[in-house]
């Protein structure tokens, strides 16, 4: 796999619970297929929205053997591998297994602050620890610190196996300066579903997406659409799909699209504390929507 296939609809797959709590293994299953089989470019595994602090080490390895099994190399997976202890992260690209494993998604260091430097310095030192693509993830609302347009773009020069950004901070400034004075090959992921549509086309390639868990057919088509440079027919599905993007993050995340997935009856409606699902009136909102939208539940 080369960092090239890291464009288009990524997922930021969720990760289903029982109703008691456990994780739901063939829910899980039923959830890569479905990805597959309405056509995901690519998935991205135990990031923010999996939950992933709130799970086990045992159930993380279990999780990532399910979905290279399920996925059976149709389409790459990349896996969240990131933290704010760089020695930590650097040990955990040398010892874990990254079998089936075609990139990292490596969050900014979150809560200490670094300075620009320290977040060239831990982003190149995670690079130099693996032989894999790293793509990089920015998400200042999340972790306290804005990576500049300037460090990505020192990274995306410096660092060989530094291939993509998912950018998350909003700042169309920002990310227009780094889609304009990036190398060729350096991909541009938008990290928001609902500027998806306005930043390819500034030039982005693709997203890391949380409602594609949900609907990947449909937005997948105005992803598509878009990068294909048909603005007129992406624009109207982006409008249909306004005030779901503004629902799916007003309880958080990944509480917005779990209640989605179930409303449309693929996973139970269940997360881990210190998480709680979407108010009833959001459910019913986001429900209501879908019906509108003819989606079938």
């Amino acid at each position: 796999m080369t960092h090239k296939q890291f464009k288009g609809l990524g997922i930021a797959l969720v990760t289903p619970f029982t109703a008691t709590g456990e994780v739901d293994y063939q829910a899980l299953r039923n959830l890569v297929t479905y990805q597959i089989n309405n056509g995901a470019d690519f998935l991205c595994i135990l990031a923010t929205t999996a939950e992933t602090p709130c799970l086990t080490a045992e159930e993380r390895s279990k999780i990532k053997q399910i979905i290279v099994e399920t996925v059976k190399g149709q389409i790459p997976i990349v896996m969240g591998c990131g933290g704010n202890n760089t020695q930590q992260v650097v040990e955990t690209l040398k010892t874990d297994d990254f079998t089936g494993i075609d990139g990292i998604l490596s969050v900014c260091p979150y809560y200490n602050k670094p300075s620009q430097e320290g977040l060239y310095q831990h982003f190149k030192t995670i690079a130099a620890a693996t032989k894999l693509p790293v793509i990089l993830y920015n998400v200042p609302g999340r972790t306290g610190v804005n990576m500049t347009a300037e460090t990505t773009l020192r990274l995306a020069r410096d660092v060989e196996n530094i291939v993509a950004i998912k950018e998350a901070s909003g700042n169309f400034t920002q990310i227009d300066d780094i889609i304009k004075n990036k190398p060729a090959d350096f991909v541009v992921l938008s990290g928001d579903d609902g500027i998806t549509f306005p930043l390819i086309t500034l030039g982005a390639t693709g997203v890391i997406s949380v409602i594609g868990n949900a609907l990947p057919s449909e937005f997948g088509k105005m992803v598509r659409l878009a990068l294909a440079g048909d603005y007129n027919n992406a624009l109207p599905i982006h409008h249909q799909f306004t005030e779901l993007f503004k629902l799916l993050f007003v309880d958080g995340n990944p509480a917005g699209v779990k209640a989605m997935l179930n409303a449309m009856g693929l996973v139970e409606n269940r997360l881990r504390l210190p998480l709680v699902p979407a108010k009833i009136d959001t459910f019913s909102q986001i429900a209501e929507i879908l019906r509108q939208l003819n989606i079938k539940l």
